[in-house]
């Protein structure tokens, strides 16, 4: 069975001009929490934060709305989510496990937990590059597994927290929480390209509805560049190779510190929708050009893919 993977992020942006003070006479951001899919690149909208009438925290609105699909989702039906610093409650998140919501976050630095066990795991796998250990802890009768990284590059120690099961390779944990770091800059397309930077409405339903639109507009947009690319296997985005040259230059200055990069950086990755390609949608759009036309510009502005070196 294949399991989505989704990153989730909380967005805040300016309140609706019109929106009421709450009771200590301020108002605040409005927020949503979005998730996007590890594997496709696709966003969909999770849940409406707040209006900006009160300040609201992220953590207790996932919780309610994990809750609320579970009333209705199938519990053969899994998820992974990966959160930033979620695990705040270990009993919420072994009690999702039934539920088939399974998560991976960064271990917070005053966590509890008592050592159970070490898991064992093929050390001499390209996939668990840089792993230390692997292991099962407990804090208050409830176990879950943790996982010490420690980058070859910069030689720094991450340790990460996950409820999936000890099968699953310690370095693939690493890898899905790092590449939420690698799609960061895919959320900025919202507000730079798509200019969400203001609540249309303090409208609860209004602003679920400018979740959905904005979801929509990002996923159109994410197509037509992903489409553009495997027009020629030989051939890629710019942002791809600038990506590629960069990594081959950390390799270098990693290399005279008696380091490497780990080769699982130069995969494939979930990169930034580039202004050209919202900009050739926008055109098409307003000139009513074809789909095939404005692809065929898109994969005009392809390069050839640089030779990776990716090894140590």
């Amino acid at each position: 069975m294949t399991i989505p993977y989704w990153r989730l992020m909380g967005h805040f942006i300016d309140h609706a001009c019109h929106t009421e003070k709450g009771r200590n006479g301020k108002v605040y951001a409005a927020g949503f929490i979005y998730t996007l899919n590890l594997r496709n690149g696709l966003l969909r909208p999770f849940s409406l934060i707040t209006n900006g009438t009160r300040r609201h925290q992220e953590i207790p609105v996932l919780r309610d709305e994990l809750k609320r699909e579970n009333r209705t989702k199938n519990s053969t039906q899994k998820c992974l989510y990966v959160y930033d610093k979620a695990v705040t409650d270990y009993a919420f998140w072994n009690n999702q496990i039934e539920h088939g919501n399974l998560m991976i976050s960064v271990l917070k630095e005053n966590s509890v937990a008592t050592f159970v066990e070490s898991i064992h795991f093929d050390t001499s796998h390209e996939l668990n590059t840089g792993i230390e250990s692997y292991s099962t802890y407990e804090n208050n009768g409830i176990r879950f597994s943790i996982v010490n990284y420690r980058d070859p590059e910069t030689k720094k120690l991450h340790r990460f927290i996950t409820t999936l099961p000890g099968s699953i390779n310690p370095g693939t944990i690493a890898m899905l929480y790092f590449k939420r770091w690698t799609i960061e800059k895919a959320f900025n397309n919202s507000k730079s390209n798509l200019k969400e930077t203001k609540a249309w409405s303090s409208d609860n339903n209004s602003l679920k509805n400018q979740m959905r639109l904005t979801a929509m507009s990002y996923n159109l947009l994410r197509t037509v560049e992903e489409l553009s690319k495997i027009q020629d296997p030989e051939l890629i985005h710019p942002s791809d190779k600038k990506y590629t040259e960069d990594l081959e230059k950390r390799q270098q200055a990693a290399k005279k510190r008696g380091g490497f990069v780990n080769p699982l950086f130069f995969n494939e990755r979930i990169a930034r929708i580039s202004s050209y390609t919202i900009r050739a949608v926008q055109n098409a759009i307003m000139t009513g050009k074809s789909l095939s036309s404005f692809i065929n510009a898109l994969v005009a502005k392809l390069v050839p893919r640089v030779n990776q070196i990716g090894e140590h």
